[in-house]
């Protein structure tokens, strides 16, 4: 696995072992990012359950002023601090130990523009989506999604591959 582009491009990144961790595939990544390539630059990015950082990683590389990882398992923080150290990019991330749901409650200090979700969870916190964040999710095909309208949240995009998909969520127009 690797940075596809950006300041950091080739960079080979490392995973934590076992099967708690699945990386998204370079294809997926890169399809991701061509989706979000006109919201990345300058933005701040959270990267939920975050693994080995590969995709808040990507954000950094890709011109993210600042990214937000969080993953509880300590094999996969030790491993986001050391890809951040070897793209040379530490000095715009900040890396928490810790439930996801303590993170979001506890850490976020200003409204992130997009939110990474690997895997998705049940609940959303309302005030952390503003009006131009982008939520995106990556899950499996028969993931639901109908508990977005008790947030006035909607999918405004879905990019299927053939074992999962990206589903892209933000705040409803009213």
């Amino acid at each position: 696995m690797r940075v596809i582009a950006g300041t950091a491009r080739s960079v080979n990144l490392i995973t934590p072992k076992g099967l708690d961790t699945r990386p998204t595939t370079d294809k997926y990544k890169e399809t991701l990012f061509n989706c979000l390539q006109s919201y990345v630059g300058n933005c701040v990015f959270v990267d939920l359950f975050a693994g080995s950082g590969a995709i808040g990683i990507e954000a950094l590389s890709r011109g993210a002023a600042k990214a937000l990882f969080c993953d509880n398992s300590r094999e996969a923080y030790d491993c986001i601090k050391v890809n951040l150290s070897k793209t040379r990019l530490s000095d715009k991330a900040e890396v928490y130990r810790e439930d996801a749901s303590f993170f979001l409650k506890n850490r976020i200090k200003e409204v992130p523009d997009i939110i990474f979700i690997d895997p998705p969870f049940k609940k959303h916190e309302k005030e952390l989506i503003g009006e131009d964040t982008i939520v995106v999710v990556e899950c499996d095909y028969d993931a639901d999604f109908e508990f977005l309208n008790d947030y006035s949240l909607e999918i405004f995009k879905i990019k299927e591959y053939k074992t999962n998909k990206h589903v892209f969520i933000r705040k409803k127009d009213e």
